[in-house]
């Protein structure tokens, strides 16, 4: 293992979505077209696609042409084998029976025909929100009707404006290049910083990359776009934002299982509640086939409006005129924005899922009491600042994976073991025993054990410390025992990451303490005085090593005129934290933490943060090598490496 040299991808996401073995074998394909043809151009992809056993008996050349002159129409441009392997993932999509998760589902469609319903609801949702916004004053509104918003998107800025519309704080505007004529390197940097942010806030964004942004792809563009504006609409969807929903507890449940809930499902729940106590005697289980008669919306709007309500909607046979009558209803309050009859009447799940979330956002129709029995729901919910920031970290770089199952709630979702189980297969592709593995649902109790048995004795041959540790701990959703394996699971990944990138330098493991040595050679190396005794060091707080680590991998990055001093007012500390976040993702850094977690010195986020910044600094000198040769000369590389041995005593990491 120590030998081994792994295929490297600049995009970490791309890497993911691959083993090695998978890797090498397209990589071999690829070059070996490239050596017979000269160059590899969109022309050559159709007939070495359609020979990979993947896509044997599924598709014909043909096929694969239609499905790749949607994204690459130019069958004269040539590709690299970054390129190669998006359109790998392209085609594989086709083949994919879809996904269980809506925010999966809205980046990875799979007929890409564009519905135009769903691009004006979008479209109407950005002017309405981003109109004051004086970068885009000059261009909004846009005009649903034109493709004037797969354009608008190609600098990042209105998606990172959007983003922070969604979950406000999210980006530091003051890292978005904003000049009127960006030059490429800008440009891509601003949508690394709004995937990579989108990524953060819980958007799945499978397929999707910086490229893919710049040429305006639409189905991809619109898949990010509802996914981020689908986390706004239901970012009241919990107990701690709407205390009321303890209202839709039923007798035989108790809180926590509405706590563990996914918001869309909760959604429904908060639907099927009131039209229950309308009188309706139908279950609402989807925002599609179930809503397309128009009855169930006609319902609820008589149990949550009944001054603008009337039954004439309710006797009205017609599908359409019923579904416009509805609309109707729902304008007086200010909800008709998503939606029109024939949305309704073709079941659009996208598109009622935000109309009912716009419902339950301007009327949700509960009762102002937040607390049900002695204790208040908001103490049954509140969970030290800490754990709820691991499980929100941890939650995000799981789903950012690209694992089947979507996760909502760490605490609840993990328990029957299958997606800790996605996770390491993807993590350590092949350490799963999948005949072993039983999929959800899962009834029996000792079938979610075994699945955990295996989650742990797969972490034990991966050196977990996982001392007295079983696989029921994970089945009765023991938090601290799910974060401590979730954290070495996480630094497992990144050190794999980085031990990928060490080529054949002196045939050792990176370590901990290797990170720390690297981020004080380079900050002193650039000529900036800070250095950091170890990941605890309380002097990382005011954020200064990190912006001149950053600064130091790349000296353009940091505009120092807006950094603080930090030493005193904890508003520096903080504006420096937010920062650094938004600086790391926008030089491509794939990172889950907040900016408290540096104001705390946070020791876990802060090597992950270092680890990140490592890996894209070795990664561009790993990608500068291999331009000049197909067999990476990784001399540069190794001599950083070397170094990190060579430092005097050792660091407390």
């Amino acid at each position: 293992m120590s030998s081994y040299v792994g295929v490297l991808v600049s995009d970490p996401w791309l890497q993911s979505q691959f083993t090695q073995v998978e890797l090498r074998t397209l990589k071999s394909k690829f070059y070996s077209t490239k050596t017979r043809f000269g160059r590899v151009t969109v022309k050559h992809l159709p007939p070495v696609l359609a020979k990979l056993k993947d896509f044997s008996g599924k598709f014909d050349e043909n096929e694969i042409k239609t499905i790749l002159d949607e994204s690459y129409p130019n069958r004269a441009k040539e590709v690299e084998f970054e390129t190669f392997l998006r359109a790998f993932l392209s085609v594989q999509s086709r083949g994919s029976k879809g996904a269980s998760s809506f925010l999966k589902t809205g980046a990875t469609t799979f007929h890409h025909a564009i519905n135009e319903s769903e691009k004006a609801s979008y479209v109407s949702h950005i002017n309405s929100y981003l109109k004051e916004e004086p970068l885009l004053k000059s261009y909004l509104p846009i005009n649903p009707a034109t493709n004037a918003l797969f354009d608008l998107v190609k600098d990042g800025v209105l998606l990172c404006k959007l983003i922070n519309i969604a979950v406000p704080g999210t980006i530091d505007e003051r890292a978005i290049n904003t000049k009127t004529e960006l030059n490429p390197w800008e440009r891509t940097e601003n949508l690394s910083l709004c995937l990579n942010s989108a990524k953060a806030i819980g958007c799945t964004v499978v397929n999707i990359g910086t490229q893919d942004i710049a040429e305006g792809t639409p189905h991809l563009v619109l898949g990010l776009i509802f996914q981020i504006i689908k986390i706004q609409l239901l970012a009241d969807l919990n107990l701690k934002k709407t205390p009321q929903l303890v209202e839709l507890v039923e007798e035989n449940q108790d809180v926590e299982e509405l706590m563990g809930l996914a918001p869309e499902k909760l959604l429904l729940k908060w639907m099927n509640f009131h039209l229950k106590k309308a009188g309706y005697e139908k279950q609402v289980t989807n925002f599609s086939s179930d809503v397309k008669d128009g009855e169930a919306y006609a319902y609820l709007l008589n149990a949550l409006a009944p001054e603008h309500s009337t039954h004439v909607t309710l006797e009205i046979k017609d599908p359409s005129e019923r579904a416009m009558k509805v609309l109707e209803q729902a304008e007086k309050l200010d909800c008709k924005r998503f939606l029109s009859p024939k949305d309704i009447v073709e079941g659009s799940a996208n598109l009622n899922l935000a109309f009912v979330a716009q419902l339950f956002h301007h009327r949700n129709g509960l009762s102002d009491e937040s607390s049900k029995g002695p204790v208040s729901v908001t103490e049954m919910v509140t969970e030290d600042d800490e754990t709820s920031r691991e499980e929100r970290c941890f939650r995000h770089w799981m789903n950012s994976l690209g694992a089947v199952t979507y996760v909502d709630n760490v605490f609840e979702d993990v328990r029957n073991g299958w997606v800790l189980l996605e996770v390491l297969d993807k993590v350590s592709p092949g350490s799963v025993n999948w005949k072993h593995a039983n999929k959800p649902p899962i009834k029996m109790p000792f079938k979610k054990v075994e699945n955990c048995n295996q989650v742990i004795k797969i972490g034990k041959e991966l050196n977990f410390s996982l001392v007295n540790v079983a696989g029921h701990d994970i089945v009765q959703g023991n938090k601290k025992l799910l974060l401590a394996f979730l954290w070495q699971l996480m630094r497992y990944t990144m050190l794999q990451i980085l031990n990928n990138l060490r080529s054949h330098w002196q045939g050792r493991d990176i370590t901990e303490a290797d990170i720390l040595n690297w981020a004080n050679r380079k900050v002193k190396k650039s000529g900036r005085p800070s250095q950091a005794v170890s990941f605890k060091d309380k002097n990382l707080a005011n954020g200064i090593f990190f912006l001149e680590l950053l600064s130091a991998v790349e000296p353009r990055v940091v505009n120092w005129s807006l950094v603080s001093k930090g030493e005193t007012a904890e508003e520096e500390k903080n504006l420096n934290a937010t920062y650094i976040i938004s600086v790391a993702r926008k030089l491509g850094c794939s990172i889950f933490l907040l900016p408290e977690d540096i104001l705390e010195v946070n020791q876990k986020m802060m090597l992950i943060l270092a680890a990140s910044i490592m890996n894209w600094s070795l990664q561009q000198q790993s990608d500068t090598e291999s331009t000049v040769s197909d067999d990476t000369d990784v001399s540069s590389v190794t001599e950083e490496i070397s170094n990190l041995s060579t430092d005097d005593g050792s660091s407390d990491v």
